[in-house]
């Protein structure tokens, strides 16, 4: 059959600029059966990687070291999502299929387009080889390099990875969930000892590398102390930037108590070291052997709101946050205890890798990373203050939120406007497909507002909110009938959200 030489144009031109067009840039991108009566005024419009300096955020890009989803498939969705930061794994077993010899062709395909792109890949440079005796698994669950001829094959691969890509990369980690399942290989001593001697690799030809240790798969507190440990008394602890934990829960707020243990715990040994949530995310819908809290009857309505919930409450406890991740991956029966699609990619996907389209959360993380970019300070010791009228100091921010409900509350300032935003959302329980709300009353102590909006960050939605609703007296603000749900509202000054 022949084609009009206009029909095959067209559909070279879709395969070349395909991904972007599916990218929805409407007002109406976010469709839900979210409603108040307030005037909406306008849609977050978001930002490129380029229009932000830095940010909180890192979004995961794992599983191509094991081809379960493809590069080429998702990467025009990057730069438009807002988040800077890529996390990765190397690939050792797919790039040295020969004993000696190394094939990068499909990771420098990835990180130069990556540094094209002015994202910064933080690349993992696990996991193991079983080219060599001893020489680790490849897979989740898997067991370290053990034996001395797969040790010296590790530190020349990590010796390699660095040197090729340390114009490129100065973000690194070790090895992925080393505590997973029941793996008797990987004791925390051994463990220790592998992340020192790539670190001090890493550091010997990239003096200025950042590098995070342990990325635990759950939060064991006598597996991180063990491991702590073994790195203070080596009295290696300087060559670490961040230790990262792995922590799914399906209420995204209810970890928090867990990770100021984990705090405590490095702090005995480091507490000048960052702990940083290296993984996490929600499914869009579950059932199955799905991966970590599959079993929850989630949506994609739900999973926007946990994904941006965990962004908004690491935020407020200064952690630095990692969703997985940008497209669901497809395991297989080898890859590992995960044996069907991971659907906690934020952009649908199929048993070909072929990226379908963003789900509601790639836009509710876009409006995310349009707020909150590095020119907003939280404000600290923020307390519910439980009286309106209390005297408080002139540099304290107090708030009051007029129910005995929980509600996670969060406050930031511009660096040079000191203008204000506060984060507000129902903490009580796991994200829901409803969006019922309920009103309160909300009243903030020297507060800073020349023209308080109210953002619905699942929808983007900017609304107007009218002057019998909200009075000034002094730097005392008072709102009424603000509506509040289990996903993120924002009560924040105009000048703070850029919308259209």
């Amino acid at each position: 059959m022949k084609y009009p030489i206009l029909f095959i144009v067209i559909i070279a031109l879709s395969s070349t600029f395909g991904f972007a067009q599916k990218i929805d840039t409407s007002a109406n991108r976010v469709k839900t059966d979210f409603s108040i009566p307030l005037k909406r005024i306008g849609t977050i419009k978001p930002k490129k990687t380029s229009e932000i300096n830095s940010s909180n955020w890192i979004i995961g890009c794992e599983t191509l070291d094991r081809d379960l989803t493809d590069y080429e498939q998702y990467k025009e969705y990057l730069v438009p999502l807002g988040i800077k930061k890529l996390r990765m794994q190397a690939g050792w077993a797919k790039t040295e299929k020969i004993k000696n010899k190394y094939d990068w062709a499909w990771l420098d395909k990835i990180i130069d387009d990556a540094h094209q792109r002015g994202l910064q890949p933080w690349l993992e440079t696990g996991y193991g080889n079983t080219l060599y005796e001893g020489g680790g698994g490849t897979n989740l669950s898997a067991g370290i390099p053990s034996s001395d001829q797969a040790l010296k094959a590790w530190d020349k691969w990590v010796t390699a990875l660095v040197e090729r890509y340390k114009d490129k990369v100065t973000d690194w980690e070790v090895w992925n969930e080393p505590n997973f399942g029941d793996n008797e290989i990987n004791k925390p001593e051994k463990v220790a000892d592998l992340n020192i001697r790539t670190a001090e690799i890493i550091k010997r030809i990239q003096p200025e590398a950042r590098i995070s240790g342990l990325a635990m798969g759950h939060i064991d507190l006598k597996y991180a102390d063990v491991f702590f440990k073994r790195i203070h008394d080596k009295g290696k602890m300087n060559l670490f930037d961040n230790m990262t934990y792995h922590d799914y829960v399906y209420n995204p707020d209810a970890n928090y108590g867990k990770v100021a243990e984990l705090r405590l715990v490095l702090d005995k040994y480091a507490p000048q070291v960052k702990l940083r949530q290296g993984e996490n995310g929600s499914p869009s819908f579950g059932g199955g052997n799905r991966g970590a809290i599959g079993d929850y009857d989630w949506s994609e309505i739900s999973q926007a709101k946990w994904n941006i919930r965990r962004m908004l409450g690491d935020l407020g406890h200064d952690i630095e946050s990692s969703i997985l991740g940008i497209i669901e991956m497809n395991y297989g029966a080898t890859s590992g205890p995960i044996t069907k699609m991971n659907v906690k990619g934020i952009i649908e996907s199929d048993t070909s890798k072929r990226a379908i389209r963003p789900k509601i959360a790639y836009y509710a993380m876009q409006n995310v990373a349009s707020v909150f970019d590095d020119q907003l300070v939280r404000i600290k010791d923020l307390e519910d203050t439980h009286n309106t009228n209390a005297t408080i100091g002139q540099d304290e921010v107090r708030y009051n939120k007029g129910t005995d409900r929980s509600l996670a509350v969060y406050a930031y300032q511009h660096k040079n406007t000191k203008k204000q935003v506060f984060t507000i959302w129902n903490n009580e329980y796991i994200p829901t497909s409803s969006n019922a709300t309920r009103n309160i009353n909300f009243t903030i102590l020297n507060g800073n507002f020349e023209n308080p909006v109210y953002v619905d960050m699942l929808t983007g939605g900017v609304y107007e909110i009218p002057a019998d609703q909200y009075s000034v007296k002094g730097n005392k603000y008072t709102l009424k009938n603000i509506a509040i749900y289990d996903s993120p509202v924002l009560i924040a000054d105009k000048s703070l959200i850029i919308f259209k």
